[in-house]
């Protein structure tokens, strides 16, 4: 997160001698990424965050591949997908490859009674149901309906719901994830030109700071591995801190459109961006302008990358018989474009109300016997006269 954000109590000077109103030393932690050359933050701790008391079981958690090379375009109905009670259980890995994991939950109650870190990868979580608070040890997160929550890799979090109905897409990315680089100048500041700004972000606001020893259930993710640490001290911990690596939120409903005479391409709705995929939001605009336009888009190949659209709310102009919580899939090496009809049916449209989240990865995407689950089964002959 390209902002400098500053938060709690910090010294005067980094590396240096700090300690509380009782003579008690804080303990400082570098919480960065890439080495020491991507973005981090220093945090201060009342207690060393190293103090590990046990380490309980491991559970393999290696999504289960049905279609390992696929080549079909797929239509998986996201709402069939179960309640669970539990954070973690909820989550149903559907696409994954070797940089990324995209999966949906629906998580009944709170994450409340242990903590979780993901040691691998940044998580995008994008609330499509709920609303609740983002609990971390750099601050809280309050988020809603329409809400990106970015969560860098090595935090430690929980979730809080004030609802019992959620549904959320996330994305685990083993590379940092970023808003992208032609929105921002040499220093990281985003550009006039850029569909959003710093104000749009939700920074971590409320420090928790408990000072607290007793038994605390963190739960890891490491090489698809779901490890159970104990840890003698609360990990919310932290008094202050100040640095460029933190957890935020980002309304897709704060994405400013852009549009044009003709039709514009995905790239003009790019939200954020690693070396290995892009997201971009599809979100309320008017269409284009030209007198002869023709708003749906054109076809298209995807010859360098698989497209994955999450269909929000709205009506998607480009298909047909698409409900919330529809994934599509058009994978690499075979061309798409709207459904029959779509194109006709755009012509003389002034305006679209859809929302949609796009995840589109240079590496192919394998198939999980859990998106094999929930898989209309003809979608890739929607394009049929």
């Amino acid at each position: 997160m390209p902002i400098y954000h500053h938060l709690g109590k910090i010294p005067q000077k980094r590396h240096t001698v700090f300690k509380s109103e009782n003579g008690n030393f804080y303990y400082e932690q570098l919480f960065g990424t890439e080495g020491f050359h991507g973005h981090s933050s220093l945090l201060y701790h009342v207690h060393r965050p190293t103090q590990v008391k046990e380490i309980l079981s491991s559970k393999d958690v290696t999504p289960k591949i049905a279609i390992e090379k696929n080549i079909k375009a797929l239509l998986l109905q996201g709402f069939q997908i179960e309640p669970s009670d539990d954070f973690l259980d909820s989550r149903k890995d559907l696409l994954v490859n070797s940089d990324c994991v995209i999966g949906l939950a629906a998580p009944r109650k709170s994450l409340t009674t242990y903590f979780y870190k993901n040691a691998d990868a940044d998580e995008m979580i994008f609330i499509h149901k709920g609303s609740g608070t983002l609990r971390t040890f750099m601050g809280n997160i309050p988020f809603e309906y329409g809400d990106y929550l970015i969560i860098p890799r090595g935090m430690i979090y929980q979730i809080e719901f004030n609802t019992d109905e959620n549904r959320l897409l996330y994305l685990e990315s083993h590379a940092p994830i970023y808003t992208p680089k032609r929105y921002k100048n040499l220093s990281g500041q985003l550009l006039e030109h850029a569909p959003f700004c710093e104000r749009d972000f939700k920074l971590p606001a409320t420090l928790e700071t408990h000072d607290e020893k007793g038994d605390f259930l963190i739960k890891i993710k490491k090489q698809n591995t779901l490890h159970e640490f104990v840890y003698a001290t609360h990990p919310f911990d932290v008094v202050g801190y100040d640095g460029y690596n933190f957890p935020y939120g980002f309304s897709i409903h704060n994405f400013e459109p852009v549009t044009g005479r003709v039709h514009q391409p995905p790239p003009v709705h790019q939200t954020f961006e690693t070396n290995t995929l892009v997201v971009c939001s599809f979100c309320p605009r008017l269409y284009d302008y030209h007198p002869l336009a023709i708003p749906a888009p054109y076809n298209h190949s995807n010859i360098d990358s698989d497209e994955v659209l999450y269909y929000v709310d709205g009506d998607f102009m480009s298909r047909n018989n698409i409900e919330q919580g529809h994934i599509t899939l058009h994978p690499k090496g075979i061309p798409h474009g709207p459904a029959p009809g779509a194109m006709e049916r755009s012509i003389g449209q002034k305006e679209t109300q859809e929302l949609a989240v796009m995840i589109d990865t240079f590496k192919p995407l394998m198939v999980t016997e859990n998106a094999m689950k929930i898989d209309d089964g003809k979608y890739y002959k929607s394009w049929l006269e």
